[in-house]
C-alpha cells in the first residue's frame, strides 16, 4: 500500500520535481512585467488616438508616455543584465533552423523595445509636449519644436507599434506550440513558478 502511494505521488508529481534551466528570476520577472505593460499601452493608444482633445485625453497620454519611458528603463536593464548573464541553452530538441529563428526573434523583440518607446519619444518632443516620468521627473526633448516631424514620427510610432505586436504574437504562439504539441521547455525556461536546475 505504501509503495503504490509512493509510486502514484512520483507519477503525479514529475513535472513539479524535475528542475528546469529556466532564466534568471530578473529576467523572467521583468519580462512579463513589460508584457503586462505593453497589454495596458497598446490599447490606451488605440482608444485615446480618437477622443477630442480635453485634459482627460491629455492625461490618458501621460499614462501612455509614462508606461512607454518605463518599458525603455526596463529594457535597457535588461540588455545589461544579459550581458553579464547568459540565457539557458535552447532545448536539444529544436532543429537548427527553430534556434536561428529563436535567437533573431529575440533580438528584434528588444530592438522594438527600445525604438517603439524612442519613437513616441521623439514624437512628443516634436509636437512640443514635454516628457514627465510620473509627472515627477522631466525627461530632456530629443528634438526640437516641428509640426512636420511629428506627422512622420506619428506614422513611424504607429508602424513600429503594429509590427512589434505581430512579432508579440508570434513569440507567443511559438512559445505554446513548444510547450502543447512539442512538449519541449522552451515556456518553462520563463515561467516564474517552475523550479530553476
Amino acid at each position: 500500500m505504501m509503495a503504490t502511494t509512493q509510486l502514484g505521488h512520483g507519477i503525479g508529481s514529475v513535472a513539479d520535481v524535475a528542475p528546469v534551466a529556466r532564466y534568471a528570476t530578473a529576467a523572467i520577472l521583468s519580462h512579463w512585467l513589460v508584457v503586462v505593460l505593453i497589454l495596458v499601452a497598446f490599447p490606451l493608444g488605440l482608444y485615446m488616438h480618437g477622443l477630442a482633445l480635453t485634459p482627460d485625453k491629455l492625461k490618458l497620454y501621460s499614462y501612455h508616455k509614462w508606461i512607454g519611458v518605463t518599458v525603455f528603463a526596463i529594457t535597457l536593464a535588461r540588455l545589461a543584465f544579459r550581458a553579464l548573464h547568459a540565457p539557458p541553452v535552447l532545448p536539444v530538441s529544436m532543429s537548427r533552423w527553430e534556434q536561428r529563428a529563436a535567437q533573431a526573434a529575440h533580438g528584434l523583440l528588444y530592438a522594438f523595445l527600445f525604438c517603439v518607446p524612442v519613437s513616441g519619444w521623439l514624437m512628443s518632443s516634436a509636437m512640443g509636449f514635454q516628457t514627465v516620468w510620473f509627472g515627477l521627473i522631466p525627461l530632456p526633448d530629443l528634438i526640437a519644436k516641428s509640426k512636420e516631424a511629428a506627422g512622420m514620427l506619428w506614422q513611424l510610432h504607429q508602424v513600429l507599434n503594429f509590427l512589434m505586436l505581430v512579432l508579440i504574437l508570434l513569440h507567443a504562439a511559438a512559445a505554446l506550440k513548444h510547450h502543447f504539441f512539442q512538449r519541449d521547455e522552451t515556456l518553462k525556461r520563463m515561467l516564474p513558478w517552475v523550479r530553476r536546475s
